[in-house]
């Protein structure tokens, strides 16, 4: 069974029922093509298939991948979602055991008592928030029975992957209870906060919400009220409340996304943070560029489809130069990264993933 069809089984009666009714109702035949991303151009093809078999040989025996700075869970969860994304069946297919292994690798990382997700130190709530989605992504998808199997890990260290979402849910919300802003900084246990770590925990809780599990509604406001807060007129996004913000394309792609995802648009933080981004599509991204087209993909394919479209078609040229003859990408975070990242940033043209839904 192919990932379409196993996230299709996912979504459940009651969601297809409304995905009949409205694909009923439209008359416009590209729906279905928007929505699950049929024509998938070779060149991303081929990009995907070079990255992947990268990924499949370089990963190690843990179920983790070498990095330089910030290697742990947060790579291990991009290189998840990368398999994943191209719809190839993840218990039978050929990634399935790579799957699989990061999967464990994930599971096997995280606090059985206080269900944080660990990896790279500084920073860990970026590793947990990335973690916990890629966690969300598999939950329902991944065969259970096949998780563990073949493993040495003892029976009392092994979780399900819905225990550990569960698990990974709870210390995300106890975190932000604890949270003077309502929201997420490095660590569990920070009062300050900031949009980029808290984009990157609140896509995981989102992703997890769509994945079935009970999430307050509370929670996901709060959060979208500490991006409201750092959402200037003009659309730009500022790394913390009262500092001085910079250009933020990349925080004002996060908040676009996160508005979006939440089911927000109505705000005027979200109409302002997309157009911010839309103005900007031409720019380069010297900053953080893997982590910015990861969330400006996925920012103007929810705000605006036509500007994704012509965004799309020049970093698929971009990403076809910079790729190497391995297949991956040098990243200052290492290669496992970069190529996870690369990946992702073109998986909305594939549209399998279900927090890729538009």
């Amino acid at each position: 069974m192919s990932l379409e069809n196993k996230h299709m089984h996912r979504v459940g009666l009651a969601a297809l029922a409304l995905l009949i009714a409205s694909a009923v109702q439209s008359t416009n035949a590209q729906d279905s093509a928007i929505r699950y991303g049929r024509g998938v151009p070779s060149a991303v093809r081929l990009i995907n298939k070079r990255g992947l078999a990268y990924l499949a040989t370089t990963q190690q025996e843990d179920g983790a991948w070498p990095g330089q700075s910030n290697s742990g869970s947060a790579i291990t969860g991009i290189c998840v979602m990368a398999f994943m994304a191209s719809g190839e069946d993840p218990d039978f297919g050929p990634y399935a055991k790579n799957l699989r292994m990061a999967l464990r690798r994930i599971i096997l990382d995280q606090n059985a008592q206080t269900g944080h997700i660990t990896g790279g130190g500084h920073g860990s709530m970026y590793h947990h928030g990335l973690a916990m989605l890629a966690l969300s992504e598999a939950y329902g998808v991944v065969n259970e029975r096949l998780l563990w199997q073949g493993s040495e890990v003892s029976i009392e260290d092994r979780r399900t992957i819905g225990q550990a979402l569960e698990l990974a849910v709870r210390c995300a919300l106890t975190a932000q209870k604890k949270n003077s802003f309502g929201a997420w900084r490095y660590s569990p246990e920070s009062q300050d906060a900031d949009t980029t770590v808290s984009g990157t925990v609140l896509m995981g809780l989102l992703g997890a919400r769509n994945a079935g599990i009970e999430i307050p509604n509370e929670a996901i406001e709060k959060a979208l009220s500490f991006f409201k807060l750092n959402t200037m007129r003009d659309g730009n996004v500022s790394y913390q409340p009262a500092r001085s913000h910079g250009d933020g394309m990349c925080r004002a792609s996060i908040a676009t996304l996160v508005y979006a995802v939440g089911k927000r648009k109505d705000l005027p933080e979200y109409k302002a943070a997309a157009a911010f981004i839309k103005r900007r599509i031409d720019q380069d991204v010297n900053q953080h560029p893997f982590y910015t087209r990861y969330y400006m993909a996925q920012a103007l394919f929810h705000s605006d489809l036509e500007a994704w479209k012509a965004w799309n078609r020049r970093i698929v040229e971009k990403l076809q130069k910079m790729q190497r003859e391995d297949g991956s990408f040098s990243s200052s975070h290492g290669e496992a990264y970069g190529t996870g990242m690369s990946v992702l940033a073109l998986a909305l043209n594939y549209r399998l993933l279900p927090v890729y839904e538009r």
